[in-house]
């Protein structure tokens, strides 16, 4: 087995791990703001395992998968953000 073959693996290891945590926050979040920032971690390791898959396979392919879940993690925060400060000012 190559060392670019064990480093693949040992990365998807660890983003399984992260994601597995990640998901576990969403369904025990005792608030919106914790399921919040789950679901933007779970965002981020996606976005960083298809970067290690892009690294790693020498390709470019699934950039703009990487760029629009940017963009929903991006939207999501800004909506949750605005849901969130109006629930507080009433």
């Amino acid at each position: 087995m190559s060392p670019l073959a064990v480093m693949g693996l040992l990365a998807g290891v660890m983003f399984g791990i992260g994601a597995i945590a990640a998901i576990a926050r969403i369904i025990t979040g005792p608030s919106i703001l914790d399921r919040a920032l789950a679901t933007d971690v779970l965002l981020a390791i996606a976005i960083c395992g298809l970067g290690a898959e892009m690294a790693i396979n020498r390709h470019t392919d699934t950039l703009v998968v990487m760029l629009v879940l940017a963009l929903f993690a991006i939207v999501g925060s800004i909506a949750i953000a605005r849901f969130i400060s109006k629930e507080d000012a009433s």
